[in-house]
């Protein structure tokens, strides 16, 4: 986490005010190029302040800022982001690509292997291609509801990071409150969602878009091979009651030979 730095351009404040805001991404620093300083002077300005300043990850109130936020903390976008960022499986999505995608590959072989398999054991027997099948369809089911749960709330912290005003409860009685955004505080929770939340919610739909197809997939080849067994099951049956001539049946053998089968009760033509 870093600090963005924002110089305050109003007129009828002087001195102008520095506003200092913490963000957990790189180091920013936004100077207006109306102040009368050459580029060699502000740099040396900003870079100066930054070292006076120390990094730290723990969220900062709003008073300490200088801004009269009456949001509870908890309830702020940035402090929403950053409590997301690190609660599972929603850090899954922030973290780095192929990281990502392990995970969700070992969540969906685990409840396939663990779940998948012996449901698919149980209701359709030893039928190799069913149980994979089966054990595929539901691990990608599993993966696409963790993914469609991930997306859900990355968007719902990127649209109050993005929104110019945040609704909040006051006491947590259903006593709704609007806050409006000031400026600096607008500007810096734009650039965390511009930046931050909308790479992650790319992410996140094009694995959707990925999932749905592969489950969409395994569900048809799965529908699909078993009305294929219950037709090869139908033509067996259908073949095994039909008589074929010049074969021996018993039912035949009792209408022209019934004195061979008196011994048999039950079994002679009425």
């Amino acid at each position: 986490m870093a600090k963005i730095l924002f110089l305050s351009q109003n007129p009828s404040i002087s001195p102008p005010t520095l506003f200092l805001f913490s963000t957990p991404f790189p180091t920013i620093s936004l100077l207006p190029l109306s102040i009368p300083l050459n580029s060699s002077k502000r740099y040396l300005f900003s870079s100066n302040l930054l070292k006076n300043h120390s990094i730290s990850t723990s969220p900062i109130p709003s008073s300490s800022s200088g801004l009269d936020c009456p949001v509870p903390l908890d309830q702020q976008p940035i402090n929403e982001y950053q409590n997301l960022s690190t609660s599972f499986p929603f850090s899954w999505a922030s973290g780095d690509v192929v990281e990502y995608f392990s995970r969700l590959m070992a969540t969906g072989l685990s409840f396939g292997i663990l779940v998948g398999l012996p449901v698919s054991w149980f209701g359709s027997g030893y039928d190799p291609v069913k149980l994979v099948l089966g054990s595929v369809s539901s691990g990608l089911f599993m993966v696409t509801l963790a993914v469609l749960r991930m997306y859900l709330g990355w968007a719902y912290v990127g649209n109050r990071l993005l929104s110019a005003t945040v609704e909040y409860e006051e006491t947590g009685w259903y006593d709704g409150q609007i806050w409006v955004k000031t400026a600096e505080v607008l500007a810096r929770d734009r650039l965390l969602g511009s930046f931050q939340v909308k790479p992650i919610l790319s992410r996140l739909k094009n694995s959707l878009i990925a999932l749905a197809i592969s489950l969409f997939i395994s569900v048809a080849l799965l529908i699909n091979y078993e009305g294929s067994q219950k037709e090869l099951r139908k033509l067996s049956n259908e073949a095994g009651d039909r008589v074929v001539a010049g074969v021996y049946n018993d039912d035949s053998a009792r209408l022209f030979e019934p004195d061979a089968f008196h011994d048999e009760p039950g079994l002679l033509p009425e």
